[in-house]
Protein backbone atom coordinates (compact mmCIF):
# COMPACT_ATOMS: atom_id res chain seq x y z
CA UNK A 1 0.00 0.00 0.00
CA UNK A 2 1.28 3.47 -0.86
CA UNK A 3 2.19 5.48 2.20
CA UNK A 4 -0.03 8.59 2.42
CA UNK A 5 1.57 11.87 1.50
CA UNK A 6 -0.68 14.02 3.70
CA UNK A 7 -3.43 13.22 6.16
CA UNK A 8 -5.99 15.91 6.87
CA UNK A 9 -4.64 16.48 10.36
CA UNK A 10 -1.02 16.68 9.18
CA UNK A 11 -1.98 19.27 6.59
CA UNK A 12 -3.97 21.14 9.24
CA UNK A 13 -0.99 21.16 11.62
CA UNK A 14 1.36 22.32 8.86
CA UNK A 15 -0.80 25.20 7.62
CA UNK A 16 -2.66 26.28 10.78
CA UNK A 17 -5.81 26.41 8.67
CA UNK A 18 -9.39 25.30 9.24
CA UNK A 19 -10.82 21.95 8.12
CA UNK A 20 -14.39 21.93 6.83
CA UNK A 21 -16.57 18.89 6.20
CA UNK A 22 -14.48 15.69 6.44
CA UNK A 23 -11.48 15.78 8.77
CA UNK A 24 -10.21 12.29 7.93
CA UNK A 25 -9.17 12.48 4.29
CA UNK A 26 -5.83 11.13 3.11
CA UNK A 27 -4.00 12.64 0.12
CA UNK A 28 -1.64 10.63 -2.04
CA UNK A 29 -0.44 13.67 -4.01
CA UNK A 30 -0.67 17.44 -4.37
CA UNK A 31 -1.93 19.18 -7.52
CA UNK A 32 -2.43 22.75 -8.70
CA UNK A 33 -3.87 21.84 -12.12
CA UNK A 34 -7.10 19.91 -12.72
CA UNK A 35 -5.82 18.79 -16.13
CA UNK A 36 -3.12 16.67 -14.50
CA UNK A 37 -4.80 16.02 -11.15
CA UNK A 38 -4.95 12.38 -10.07
CA UNK A 39 -7.57 10.73 -7.88
CA UNK A 40 -6.83 11.22 -4.15
CA UNK A 41 -4.78 14.38 -4.73
CA UNK A 42 -5.05 17.45 -2.55
CA UNK A 43 -5.96 20.30 -4.89
CA UNK A 44 -4.20 23.59 -4.03
CA UNK A 45 -5.88 26.72 -5.32
CA UNK A 46 -3.49 29.30 -6.80
CA UNK A 47 -4.34 32.66 -8.32
CA UNK A 48 -2.48 33.73 -11.44
CA UNK A 49 -4.04 34.39 -14.83
CA UNK A 50 -7.05 32.45 -13.56
CA UNK A 51 -8.42 32.10 -10.05
CA UNK A 52 -7.99 28.49 -8.99
CA UNK A 53 -11.14 28.68 -6.86
CA UNK A 54 -13.10 28.45 -10.11
CA UNK A 55 -11.73 24.95 -10.67
CA UNK A 56 -12.54 23.42 -7.28
CA UNK A 57 -15.76 21.71 -8.53
CA UNK A 58 -13.81 20.19 -11.44
CA UNK A 59 -11.06 19.03 -9.08
CA UNK A 60 -13.60 17.30 -6.86
CA UNK A 61 -15.26 15.67 -9.87
CA UNK A 62 -11.87 14.32 -10.94
CA UNK A 63 -11.28 12.68 -7.56
CA UNK A 64 -9.50 15.23 -5.36
CA UNK A 65 -9.87 14.33 -1.68
CA UNK A 66 -9.89 17.98 -0.56
CA UNK A 67 -9.00 21.50 -1.67
CA UNK A 68 -6.70 23.99 0.01
CA UNK A 69 -8.59 27.25 -0.45
CA UNK A 70 -8.85 30.85 0.75
CA UNK A 71 -12.64 30.92 0.84
CA UNK A 72 -15.27 28.32 1.53
CA UNK A 73 -17.84 29.26 -1.12
CA UNK A 74 -16.02 27.72 -4.08
CA UNK A 75 -17.78 24.40 -4.36
CA UNK A 76 -18.42 21.04 -2.77
CA UNK A 77 -16.08 18.74 -0.91
CA UNK A 78 -13.75 18.96 2.07
CA UNK A 79 -11.75 22.19 2.28
CA UNK A 80 -8.64 23.25 4.15
CA UNK A 81 -9.23 26.96 4.60
CA UNK A 82 -6.17 29.25 4.86
CA UNK A 83 -5.66 33.03 4.56
CA UNK A 84 -3.32 32.67 1.55
CA UNK A 85 -3.17 29.50 -0.53
CA UNK A 86 0.40 30.03 -1.80
CA UNK A 87 1.55 30.53 1.79
CA UNK A 88 -0.36 27.36 2.63
CA UNK A 89 1.56 25.48 -0.07
CA UNK A 90 4.82 26.84 1.33
CA UNK A 91 3.78 25.67 4.80
CA UNK A 92 3.21 22.15 3.46
CA UNK A 93 6.63 22.35 1.82
CA UNK A 94 8.34 23.30 5.08
CA UNK A 95 6.58 20.50 6.95
CA UNK A 96 7.61 18.03 4.25
CA UNK A 97 11.20 19.18 4.60
CA UNK A 98 11.21 18.91 8.38
CA UNK A 99 9.84 15.37 8.49
CA UNK A 100 12.24 14.08 5.82
CA UNK A 101 15.74 12.65 6.12
CA UNK A 102 16.39 13.13 2.40
CA UNK A 103 19.61 14.70 1.14
CA UNK A 104 18.40 17.79 -0.72
CA UNK A 105 20.29 19.28 -3.67
CA UNK A 106 19.48 22.68 -5.17
CA UNK A 107 20.54 23.53 -8.75
CA UNK A 108 20.60 26.85 -10.58
CA UNK A 109 22.58 28.54 -13.34
CA UNK A 110 22.12 30.49 -16.56
CA UNK A 111 22.90 27.46 -18.74
CA UNK A 112 22.25 23.76 -18.28
CA UNK A 113 20.36 23.74 -15.00
CA UNK A 114 17.42 21.65 -16.24
CA UNK A 115 19.65 19.18 -18.10
CA UNK A 116 21.85 18.78 -15.03
CA UNK A 117 18.80 18.44 -12.77
CA UNK A 118 17.27 15.73 -14.97
CA UNK A 119 20.51 13.76 -15.22
CA UNK A 120 21.15 14.09 -11.50
CA UNK A 121 17.62 12.84 -10.82
CA UNK A 122 18.43 9.76 -12.91
CA UNK A 123 21.59 9.23 -10.85
CA UNK A 124 19.56 9.53 -7.64
CA UNK A 125 16.92 7.07 -8.92
CA UNK A 126 19.63 4.53 -9.64
CA UNK A 127 20.94 4.91 -6.09
CA UNK A 128 17.65 4.64 -4.20
CA UNK A 129 14.38 6.44 -3.52
CA UNK A 130 14.55 9.78 -5.33
CA UNK A 131 12.42 12.88 -5.83
CA UNK A 132 12.93 15.73 -8.28
CA UNK A 133 11.40 18.82 -9.87
CA UNK A 134 9.07 17.98 -12.76
CA UNK A 135 9.66 19.79 -16.05
CA UNK A 136 10.99 23.24 -15.13
CA UNK A 137 9.04 23.68 -11.90
CA UNK A 138 11.64 26.12 -10.62
CA UNK A 139 9.75 29.27 -9.60
CA UNK A 140 7.85 30.69 -6.62
CA UNK A 141 5.14 28.01 -6.84
CA UNK A 142 7.07 25.21 -8.60
CA UNK A 143 9.67 24.76 -5.85
CA UNK A 144 7.21 24.63 -2.92
CA UNK A 145 4.96 22.30 -4.93
CA UNK A 146 7.88 19.94 -5.57
CA UNK A 147 8.86 19.99 -1.90
CA UNK A 148 5.26 19.46 -0.72
CA UNK A 149 5.05 16.42 -3.03
CA UNK A 150 8.20 14.77 -1.64
CA UNK A 151 7.38 11.24 -0.38
CA UNK A 152 8.26 10.50 3.21
CA UNK A 153 10.79 7.80 2.38
CA UNK A 154 12.81 9.87 -0.12
CA UNK A 155 16.56 9.36 0.21
CA UNK A 156 17.76 12.05 -2.21
CA UNK A 157 15.96 14.93 -3.89
CA UNK A 158 16.99 17.56 -6.43
CA UNK A 159 15.30 20.93 -6.84
CA UNK A 160 15.78 23.26 -9.80
CA UNK A 161 15.67 26.99 -8.99
CA UNK A 162 15.19 29.77 -11.52
CA UNK A 163 14.84 33.52 -11.30
CA UNK A 164 14.17 36.72 -13.18
CA UNK A 165 15.08 39.20 -10.45
CA UNK A 166 17.43 39.43 -7.48
CA UNK A 167 16.03 37.94 -4.27
CA UNK A 168 13.95 35.20 -5.90
CA UNK A 169 16.45 32.37 -5.43
CA UNK A 170 17.06 33.45 -1.83
CA UNK A 171 13.40 32.78 -1.06
CA UNK A 172 13.47 29.37 -2.76
CA UNK A 173 16.70 28.08 -1.23
CA UNK A 174 15.64 29.23 2.24
CA UNK A 175 12.52 27.11 1.81
CA UNK A 176 14.37 23.99 0.62
CA UNK A 177 17.41 24.31 2.99
CA UNK A 178 19.62 22.15 0.76
CA UNK A 179 22.55 20.03 1.89
CA UNK A 180 24.18 20.67 -1.51
CA UNK A 181 23.85 23.78 -3.70
CA UNK A 182 25.14 23.86 -7.29
CA UNK A 183 25.57 26.65 -9.83
CA UNK A 184 26.12 25.35 -13.38
CA UNK A 185 27.41 28.40 -15.31
CA UNK A 186 26.75 32.12 -15.54
CA UNK A 187 25.45 33.61 -18.79
CA UNK A 188 23.70 36.77 -19.99
CA UNK A 189 20.16 35.52 -19.44
CA UNK A 190 18.05 38.11 -17.56
CA UNK A 191 20.38 41.01 -18.34
CA UNK A 192 17.25 43.03 -19.04
CA UNK A 193 16.15 42.75 -15.40
CA UNK A 194 19.51 42.58 -13.61
CA UNK A 195 21.62 44.97 -15.68
CA UNK A 196 25.05 43.30 -15.54
CA UNK A 197 26.77 39.93 -15.54
CA UNK A 198 28.05 40.64 -12.04
CA UNK A 199 24.48 41.13 -10.84
CA UNK A 200 23.46 37.85 -12.46
CA UNK A 201 26.30 36.03 -10.69
CA UNK A 202 25.30 37.63 -7.38
CA UNK A 203 21.66 36.67 -7.82
CA UNK A 204 22.54 33.06 -8.68
CA UNK A 205 24.86 32.93 -5.65
CA UNK A 206 21.84 33.40 -3.40
CA UNK A 207 21.38 29.63 -3.70
CA UNK A 208 24.26 29.16 -1.24
CA UNK A 209 22.47 31.23 1.42
CA UNK A 210 19.99 28.43 2.15
CA UNK A 211 22.63 25.77 2.75
CA UNK A 212 22.44 23.84 5.98
CA UNK A 213 25.47 24.18 8.27
CA UNK A 214 28.44 22.29 6.82
CA UNK A 215 26.66 22.00 3.47
CA UNK A 216 28.47 21.71 0.13
CA UNK A 217 28.69 24.64 -2.30
CA UNK A 218 29.51 23.65 -5.90
CA UNK A 219 30.58 26.21 -8.50
CA UNK A 220 32.15 26.21 -12.01
CA UNK A 221 35.92 26.63 -11.98
CA UNK A 222 36.02 27.64 -15.66
CA UNK A 223 33.43 30.37 -15.39
CA UNK A 224 34.73 33.96 -15.54
CA UNK A 225 32.70 34.59 -12.39
CA UNK A 226 33.85 31.44 -10.58
CA UNK A 227 35.89 33.37 -8.01
CA UNK A 228 32.93 35.68 -7.37
CA UNK A 229 30.64 32.69 -6.81
CA UNK A 230 33.16 31.10 -4.43
CA UNK A 231 33.45 34.34 -2.50
CA UNK A 232 29.70 34.39 -1.95
CA UNK A 233 29.72 30.74 -0.86
CA UNK A 234 32.38 31.44 1.75
CA UNK A 235 30.06 33.95 3.41
CA UNK A 236 27.38 31.30 4.01
CA UNK A 237 27.03 28.18 6.18
CA UNK A 238 28.83 26.11 3.56
CA UNK A 239 31.39 23.83 5.15
CA UNK A 240 32.86 22.57 1.89
CA UNK A 241 33.46 24.10 -1.54
CA UNK A 242 33.83 21.98 -4.69
CA UNK A 243 34.74 23.43 -8.06
CA UNK A 244 34.24 21.62 -11.35
CA UNK A 245 34.94 22.01 -15.06
CA UNK A 246 37.80 21.47 -17.48
CA UNK A 247 40.38 23.35 -15.43
CA UNK A 248 43.26 21.13 -14.27
CA UNK A 249 43.34 21.13 -10.52
CA UNK A 250 39.60 21.59 -10.05
CA UNK A 251 38.13 19.17 -7.52
CA UNK A 252 36.11 17.56 -10.32
CA UNK A 253 37.86 18.02 -13.66
CA UNK A 254 37.05 16.49 -17.04
CA UNK A 255 40.42 15.42 -18.41
CA UNK A 256 39.26 14.12 -21.78
CA UNK A 257 36.07 14.45 -23.78
CA UNK A 258 34.82 13.52 -27.25
CA UNK A 259 31.35 14.09 -28.67
CA UNK A 260 29.79 12.78 -31.88
CA UNK A 261 26.35 12.29 -33.42
CA UNK A 262 25.55 9.20 -31.31
CA UNK A 263 26.84 10.38 -27.94
CA UNK A 264 29.86 11.42 -25.90
CA UNK A 265 32.53 9.85 -23.74
CA UNK A 266 35.36 11.06 -21.56
CA UNK A 267 37.27 10.80 -18.34
CA UNK A 268 36.81 12.80 -15.18
CA UNK A 269 39.15 13.29 -12.25
CA UNK A 270 37.05 13.14 -9.08
CA UNK A 271 39.14 14.31 -6.13
CA UNK A 272 42.17 12.81 -7.86
CA UNK A 273 40.53 9.56 -8.97
CA UNK A 274 40.09 9.05 -12.74
CA UNK A 275 36.72 7.64 -13.79
CA UNK A 276 35.63 6.99 -17.42
CA UNK A 277 32.09 7.95 -18.42
CA UNK A 278 29.78 7.85 -21.44
CA UNK A 279 26.70 9.90 -22.35
CA UNK A 280 23.93 9.58 -24.88
CA UNK A 281 23.84 13.38 -25.05
CA UNK A 282 25.96 15.25 -27.58
CA UNK A 283 27.83 18.55 -27.55
CA UNK A 284 30.98 19.89 -25.92
CA UNK A 285 28.90 21.64 -23.25
CA UNK A 286 28.11 18.22 -21.81
CA UNK A 287 31.68 18.04 -20.51
CA UNK A 288 30.80 20.81 -18.03
CA UNK A 289 27.39 19.28 -17.32
CA UNK A 290 28.96 15.91 -16.58
CA UNK A 291 31.50 17.45 -14.21
CA UNK A 292 28.70 19.23 -12.35
CA UNK A 293 26.72 15.98 -12.05
CA UNK A 294 29.74 14.09 -10.69
CA UNK A 295 30.30 16.89 -8.16
CA UNK A 296 26.71 16.84 -6.92
CA UNK A 297 26.64 13.05 -6.95
CA UNK A 298 29.64 12.57 -4.70
CA UNK A 299 28.48 15.42 -2.45
CA UNK A 300 25.26 13.43 -2.02
CA UNK A 301 27.09 10.28 -0.97
CA UNK A 302 27.19 8.39 -4.30
CA UNK A 303 30.41 6.82 -5.58
CA UNK A 304 31.80 8.29 -8.79
CA UNK A 305 31.57 4.88 -10.50
CA UNK A 306 27.86 4.71 -9.65
CA UNK A 307 27.39 8.18 -11.11
CA UNK A 308 29.10 7.07 -14.32
CA UNK A 309 26.94 3.93 -14.61
CA UNK A 310 23.73 5.94 -14.19
CA UNK A 311 24.80 8.65 -16.64
CA UNK A 312 25.38 6.11 -19.39
CA UNK A 313 21.64 5.32 -19.45
CA UNK A 314 20.28 8.90 -19.43
CA UNK A 315 18.33 9.88 -22.55
CA UNK A 316 18.26 13.59 -23.52
CA UNK A 317 14.80 15.14 -23.25
CA UNK A 318 12.86 16.58 -26.16
CA UNK A 319 13.86 20.18 -26.72
CA UNK A 320 17.22 19.74 -25.01
CA UNK A 321 19.49 18.44 -27.75
CA UNK A 322 17.78 15.18 -28.59
CA UNK A 323 18.63 13.87 -32.07
CA UNK A 324 15.99 12.11 -34.13
CA UNK A 325 15.52 10.88 -37.69
CA UNK A 326 12.44 12.41 -39.34
CA UNK A 327 10.89 11.01 -42.52
CA UNK A 328 10.43 13.18 -45.61
CA UNK A 329 8.23 12.38 -48.61
CA UNK A 330 11.48 11.46 -50.36
CA UNK A 331 14.08 10.49 -47.75
CA UNK A 332 14.79 11.60 -44.20
CA UNK A 333 16.65 14.26 -42.21
CA UNK A 334 18.19 14.53 -38.74
CA UNK A 335 16.52 16.87 -36.26
CA UNK A 336 18.63 18.31 -33.41
CA UNK A 337 15.89 19.63 -31.16
CA UNK A 338 17.44 22.08 -28.69
CA UNK A 339 14.42 24.37 -28.83
CA UNK A 340 13.86 24.75 -25.09
CA UNK A 341 15.00 28.31 -24.40
CA UNK A 342 18.25 30.06 -25.33
CA UNK A 343 20.82 32.66 -24.38
CA UNK A 344 24.10 33.48 -26.14
CA UNK A 345 26.09 30.86 -24.20
CA UNK A 346 23.66 28.01 -24.80
CA UNK A 347 23.16 29.09 -28.42
CA UNK A 348 26.89 28.77 -29.11
CA UNK A 349 26.99 25.40 -27.33
CA UNK A 350 24.13 24.15 -29.48
CA UNK A 351 25.73 25.35 -32.69
CA UNK A 352 28.84 23.38 -31.74
CA UNK A 353 26.66 20.25 -31.73
CA UNK A 354 25.48 21.11 -35.25
CA UNK A 355 29.10 21.54 -36.31
CA UNK A 356 29.91 18.04 -35.06
CA UNK A 357 26.97 16.44 -36.89
CA UNK A 358 27.78 15.49 -40.48
CA UNK A 359 24.94 15.61 -43.05
CA UNK A 360 24.33 12.44 -45.00
CA UNK A 361 24.07 11.84 -48.75
CA UNK A 362 25.19 15.36 -49.62
CA UNK A 363 22.66 17.08 -47.36
CA UNK A 364 22.90 20.53 -45.78
CA UNK A 365 23.33 21.93 -42.30
CA UNK A 366 20.30 24.09 -41.51
CA UNK A 367 19.99 26.24 -38.39
CA UNK A 368 16.59 27.52 -37.24
CA UNK A 369 17.28 30.24 -34.69
CA UNK A 370 14.68 32.12 -32.66
CA UNK A 371 15.37 35.45 -31.01
CA UNK A 372 16.85 35.47 -27.49
CA UNK A 373 14.88 37.54 -25.00
CA UNK A 374 15.55 39.35 -21.68
CA UNK A 375 19.02 40.47 -22.78
CA UNK A 376 18.52 44.17 -22.16
CA UNK A 377 20.05 47.01 -24.20
CA UNK A 378 22.89 44.78 -25.46
CA UNK A 379 20.42 42.43 -27.17
CA UNK A 380 21.11 43.65 -30.75
CA UNK A 381 24.88 43.18 -30.35
CA UNK A 382 24.50 39.82 -28.62
CA UNK A 383 22.43 38.56 -31.56
CA UNK A 384 24.84 39.93 -34.15
CA UNK A 385 27.79 38.39 -32.31
CA UNK A 386 26.45 34.90 -33.06
CA UNK A 387 27.55 35.29 -36.69
CA UNK A 388 30.96 33.76 -36.03
CA UNK A 389 29.43 30.71 -34.31
CA UNK A 390 27.00 30.19 -37.23
CA UNK A 391 29.90 30.36 -39.69
CA UNK A 392 32.09 28.05 -37.58
CA UNK A 393 29.28 25.47 -37.48
CA UNK A 394 29.40 25.16 -41.28
CA UNK A 395 25.77 26.21 -41.66
CA UNK A 396 24.51 26.24 -45.25
CA UNK A 397 21.09 27.74 -44.58
CA UNK A 398 19.79 29.67 -41.57
CA UNK A 399 16.14 30.44 -40.83
CA UNK A 400 15.86 33.38 -38.43
CA UNK A 401 12.66 33.97 -36.42
CA UNK A 402 11.74 37.17 -34.58
CA UNK A 403 12.65 40.84 -34.73
CA UNK A 404 15.96 40.66 -32.86
CA UNK A 405 17.27 38.10 -35.32
CA UNK A 406 17.41 40.88 -37.95
CA UNK A 407 20.68 41.92 -36.28
CA UNK A 408 22.18 38.47 -36.86
CA UNK A 409 20.92 38.51 -40.44
CA UNK A 410 22.80 41.75 -41.08
CA UNK A 411 26.01 40.33 -39.58
CA UNK A 412 26.11 36.99 -41.39
CA UNK A 413 28.76 36.64 -44.11
CA UNK A 414 27.97 36.06 -47.75
CA UNK A 415 27.71 32.40 -48.67
CA UNK A 416 25.21 31.44 -45.96
CA UNK A 417 21.68 31.35 -47.32
CA UNK A 418 19.59 33.43 -44.94
CA UNK A 419 15.81 33.34 -44.61
CA UNK A 420 14.05 35.73 -42.27
CA UNK A 421 10.65 34.87 -40.80
CA UNK A 422 8.69 37.29 -38.66
CA UNK A 423 7.53 34.50 -36.35
CA UNK A 424 7.66 30.75 -35.85
CA UNK A 425 4.57 30.08 -37.94
CA UNK A 426 6.19 31.71 -40.96
CA UNK A 427 9.38 29.83 -40.13
CA UNK A 428 7.65 26.45 -40.49
CA UNK A 429 6.74 27.12 -44.09
CA UNK A 430 10.13 28.60 -44.92
CA UNK A 431 11.93 25.60 -43.46
CA UNK A 432 9.71 23.05 -45.19
CA UNK A 433 10.71 24.49 -48.54
CA UNK A 434 14.42 23.99 -47.73
CA UNK A 435 14.43 20.46 -46.35
CA UNK A 436 15.99 17.66 -48.33
CA UNK A 437 17.22 14.12 -47.85
CA UNK A 438 20.27 13.86 -45.57
CA UNK A 439 19.93 17.35 -44.06
CA UNK A 440 20.70 18.14 -40.43
CA UNK A 441 18.35 20.68 -38.81
CA UNK A 442 19.24 22.42 -35.56
CA UNK A 443 16.52 24.40 -33.74
CA UNK A 444 17.03 26.77 -30.80
CA UNK A 445 15.56 29.99 -29.41
CA UNK A 446 13.91 31.54 -26.36
CA UNK A 447 10.62 29.93 -25.40
CA UNK A 448 8.68 33.05 -26.35
CA UNK A 449 10.18 32.96 -29.86
CA UNK A 450 8.01 29.91 -30.53
CA UNK A 451 10.63 27.85 -32.35
CA UNK A 452 9.67 24.86 -30.21
CA UNK A 453 6.50 24.81 -32.31
CA UNK A 454 8.64 24.34 -35.42
CA UNK A 455 10.33 21.34 -33.78
CA UNK A 456 6.95 19.89 -32.88
CA UNK A 457 5.58 20.46 -36.39
CA UNK A 458 8.57 18.62 -37.84
CA UNK A 459 8.26 15.76 -35.38
CA UNK A 460 4.53 15.36 -36.03
CA UNK A 461 4.88 15.69 -39.81
CA UNK A 462 2.66 18.79 -39.99
CA UNK A 463 5.39 20.81 -41.72
CA UNK A 464 4.86 18.61 -44.78
CA UNK A 465 1.08 18.63 -44.68
CA UNK A 466 0.73 15.51 -42.54
CA UNK A 467 -0.35 14.99 -38.95
CA UNK A 468 -2.59 17.38 -37.08
CA UNK A 469 -2.14 20.27 -34.75
CA UNK A 470 -2.32 19.31 -31.13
Amino acid sequence: MTEPLWTAREALAATGGLLTDSKDWVAEGVSIDTRTLKPNDLFVVLKDQRDGHDFVPDAMARGAVAALVERGDCGPGPHLLVPDSLDGLRALARASRERSKAIRVAVTGSVGKTSVKEALAAVFRAAGKAHWSEKSYNNHWGVPLTLARMPRGTERAVFEMGMNHAGEIRELTTLVRPHVALITRIGPAHLENLGSMEAIADAKSEIFEGLLPDGVAIYPADDPFGARLASHAKETAAGFLLDFGLTPGAAISVTGFESGPSGSNGQVSVLGKTVPFALRAVGDHWAWNAAAIFAAGIASGIDAEQVADALAAVEPEAGRGRAAKIALPDGEFTLLDDSYNANPVSMRAGLSVLAATVPERGGKRIAVLGEMLELGPDAPKLHADLADAVKAAGVNTVVLCGGLMKHLQDALPAGIETIYALDAEAGIGALAEQLGDGDVVFIKGSNASGVHRIARALTEGRAFGGGKDR
